[in-house]
């Protein structure tokens, strides 16, 4: 069976991750050991929180990430997708892993819509991947959060429309990352989950 670490760094909805791809069909295991993470198939970094204490919590397991993503798939979550991108404009501008070019920019303000982005809301898919293999252009997932990733079209896997169109699933080389909660969102977050685990 297929051997997902979701790592655990201190932020992060965990035990709903973990469920999320047992049920998909993986051996998930949360773990913040770095050797149990180099022995696995493919790692999830969760998050939920403010980018530089996500980063500042990484930081002993960074080196080791960059190792890891070298040559297998690394999937982040919510905070865990922002993370990916080079920098965070969250409480001041903090470095990311730069692993996908991009900011990740809070949402303009504006009084017909509130912020956080929370709920149900559709993707538009913008370029072919194997995430989303079988998964129907439109599909509606699960959202929140007050800030969005702003990359080029070359690493956006699917956008989405809230005050701004922004990426909602982003991809370079082996970094994958959804703004979204898959674990969260129902037939359409399981089956991505799914495609996942089919990567590794």
């Amino acid at each position: 069976m297929t051997r997902v670490i979701i790592l655990d760094y201190g932020l992060g909805n965990l035990r709903s991750v973990k469920k999320g791809l047992e049920k998909a069909g993986a051996e998930a295991q949360i773990s913040s050991d770095l050797d149990v993470m180099a022995s696995a198939d493919g790692v999830v970094l969760p998050g939920v929180g403010a980018f530089s204490e996500g980063m500042e919590k990484l930081e002993k397991m960074k080196s080791a990430l960059y190792e890891y993503v070298k040559d297998r798939p690394v999937l982040g979550i919510c905070l865990g997708m922002q993370m990916l991108l080079d920098v965070g404009e969250e409480y001041g501008v903090h470095e990311g892993l730069k692993l996908v070019p991009g900011a990740v920019r809070h949402f303009p303000v504006n009084d017909s819509f509130k912020i956080p982005h929370m709920g149900w809301n559709n993707i538009e898919i913008t370029q072919k991947s194997p995430l989303f293999e079988g998964i129907e252009n439109q599909s509606y997932v699960y959202f929140v959060h007050s800030y969005y990733a702003d990359t080029k079209p070359q690493y956006t896997l699917t956008k989405t429309d809230y005050i701004c169109p922004f990426a909602s699933s982003i991809r370079n080389k082996n970094a994958y990352g959804t703004q979204f909660h898959p674990e969260k969102s129902g037939t359409t977050g399981l089956k991505i989950l799914e495609n996942f685990i089919n990567l590794l």
